[in-house]
């Protein structure tokens, strides 16, 4: 008789060799810093597969949302897939930006290895090293594309050193460390083993992918096991859950059991079911493990439930991401233009819009208030935040928002805010005043490096330091700098954090602004308003560079008199005014200020509007 640990190890050779895997399927995540190319690049494996044309009608594909082909950037998470001889390989696209890292984490859930794109000029950034812990995490084995190299400024050797260097520094084991490098250009469709190897396509890439990857487990005659790893919505069908097939056949037409938070279970079927490809969505009507795949038929599913076909089957442990690090509250619009642009006003409509979002994103939380018309929203950082509320705008809802405040939390016994790992690129000459202003803002340098009259700063800074930190460092590097940051962890509770240093200019009454009253007004400060704006009593039109607030008539008009004189009248001439984009507005409201939110406007405006009550207020907080 064999003994135990013979035994168990003979059980283990035994399963290993009779496990079944599908070779002809590979299922693979992108990821990548900001801006790295990993869209542009899946585009020419898109058109290189054959079914895309070469029109440029064609570029960024998956950036179907229209404020991801506005601003430039992955927003959410998506999934498509090519054939490569006869092997289908599931792409996943996921966001670069830190503040959409939600979307990341559950996105490689559903892969079996990533495909890490580093650009050729900069080299690894901070939400590089936060993707790649995720992946490595997850024992996921990684490819490494150093992307754009058509650019005049490529290092590619340096970079490759670099992220070696990455990869030891997150803790890589040798075997990890061992990876496949490739030499990509996303634009022109080219990727080398070898730099100038004569590559002409992306073969070299698609064949690291099949060679690296490994093939999902063939488990299709065990009983069925998915996890809902996304949301969607289509109008015909109602609500579309995203996932895959773990183990198991799911069928159109199949009974389900949906397992949620507190031991719930929903009964359902499967409607339509779908999987990706090039150009969208297609009906199928089996899937089995290892595809990713979306199905309708079951309203109430949130993400991270488990969907089985009997009730005996446990559910998976539910999908954890790092928690949100911000809260902003989201109130329903009071101000005296309110109801004007919008369709969507009350706060049922604006409660109901929230918590459908936290449904659908696992990196949202929305929590009631002691006020039924303000919400406190939970997320990431003030770009995830902003992308939201110009979502609900376009969607025809009118709201107001706070001042963002970072969440703090009790570890052992002491009260700790989180810390995030910032990283600074500008030139040597404007060091001094960057290093003065994160200084002021707790940051604390960990490593400097200067390389050809350009510096690169690492710093540990509380999340705090960050609110307003954007639009004040582009001033001090003249929009030359570029700063990157990622979460890092929690650290007590640091001191006071620097006010906004610039005050407000306020109207003191209703009515409509005139040139007149604004170029009396330039010396004031910088105005954020043009002549013919609708303003009310207690609406920010400017800022003032003193600190100080200061309530001013911008409707004035000029008196009329029937004398007139050459050369009496001065040559009314304004400087144009200061737009502020929303996340720029959000940077820059004080504690005792509100951003109002409509389908056509955006307006800064004072929490309380009357110029006199505000007066006795501030005397009282004294």
């Amino acid at each position: 008789m064999l003994a135990r640990s013979e035994c168990v190890r003979h059980f283990r050779r035994m399963t290993i060799l009779t496990k079944k895997y599908r070779d002809n399927v590979r299922n693979v995540a992108v990821i990548a810093h900001v801006d790295h190319g990993k869209t542009t690049l899946v585009d020419s494996m898109l058109r290189q597969s054959g079914l895309l044309g070469e029109s440029g009608m064609n570029e960024r594909i998956l950036d179907s949302n229209d404020l991801e082909r506005e601003r430039g950037i992955t927003i959410l998470a998506k999934n498509t897939s090519v054939d490569y001889n006869g092997i289908t390989i599931n792409i996943l696209d996921t966001p670069g930006h830190h503040d959409f890292g939600g979307e990341v984490e559950r996105t490689l859930i559903m892969a079996d290895g990533v495909l890490l794109l580093v650009d050729a000029a900069e080299g690894p950034l901070p939400q590089t090293r936060f993707v790649l812990k995720k992946a490595l995490r997850l024992n996921l084995p990684v490819i490494v594309a150093i992307n754009k190299i058509d650019r005049k400024d490529a290092r590619c050797e340096e970079v490759l050193d670099e992220v070696y260097d990455l990869f030891i520094d997150v803790g890589a084991d040798d075997a990890t460390i061992e990876f496949p490098v490739l030499f990509t250009d996303g634009r022109a469709g080219v990727a080398h083993n070898e730099l100038n190897d004569g590559s002409t396509d992306l073969r070299p890439l698609f064949d690291a992918i099949v060679n690296t990857v490994p093939p999902p487990e063939d488990t299709r005659d065990q009983t069925l096991l998915l996890q809902a790893n996304n949301l969607d919505w289509d109008n015909f069908v109602g609500r579309i859950v995203v996932g895959r097939v773990i183990q198991g056949t799911i069928r159109v037409g199949q009974e389900i059991f949906v397992k949620g938070k507190n031991n719930r279970v929903i009964q359902g079927k499967v409607m339509r079911l779908y999987s990706a490809n090039e150009l969208g969505k297609v009906e199928i009507k089996t899937a089995v493990s290892g595809d990713i795949i979306s199905f309708a038929g079951v309203e109430e599913v949130t993400i991270g439930d488990t969907i089985v076909a009997d009730r005996e089957t446990p559910a998976l442990e539910r999908i954890e991401v790092d928690e949100p690090t911000m809260a902003m509250n989201f109130c329903v619009n009071t101000g005296p233009f309110a109801g004007k642009d919008g369709q969507y006003v009350t706060s049922r409509n604006l409660r109901d819009r929230l918590m459908r979002e936290a449904m659908m994103n696992v990196a949202i939380r929305v929590e009631t208030t002691d006020s039924t018309e303000i919400f406190r929203v939970i997320g990431r950082g003030e770009l995830q935040m902003g992308i939201l509320v110009e979502t609900m705008r376009r969607e025809g809802y009118e709201l107001m928002l706070s001042k963002p405040e970072v969440i703090t939390k009790e570890i052992d016994g002491k009260v700790c805010e989180p810390e995030e790992r910032l990283r600074i690129d500008c030139d040597e000459q404007y060091m001094g005043a960057v290093t003065q202003m994160l200084g002021e803002r707790k940051a604390k340098m960990i490593d400097m490096n200067i390389e050809s009259g350009r510096t690169t700063i690492i710093y540990h800074i509380p999340t705090r330091g960050l609110i307003g930190l954007h639009s004040r460092f582009l001033t001090e590097t003249r929009g030359a700098g570029v700063m990157n940051a990622t979460f890092n962890g929690w650290i007590p509770k640091q001191g006071e954090m620097p006010g906004r240093a610039s005050g407000a200019l306020v109207s003191d009454r209703t009515g409509v602004t005139t040139a007149y009253a604004l170029y009396g007004l330039q010396p004031r400060g910088t105005l954020i308003v043009d002549p013919g704006t609708s303003v009310y009593e207690g609406m920010v039109i400017g800022e003032t560079p003193n600190g100080r607030e200061l309530n001013v008539n911008c409707t004035r008009e000029k008196k009329l008199t029937n004398i007139r004189a050459a050369g009496k009248d001065d040559a009314i001439i304004l400087t144009p005014p200061k737009k502020m984009s929303l996340e720029q507005a959000i940077e820059f409201i004080d504690d005792d200020e509100l951003i109002e939110v409509t389908p056509a406007t955006l307006r800064l405006r004072k929490r309380i509007l009357s110029a006199s009550q505000r007066q006795r207020a501030t005397a009282g907080g004294k």
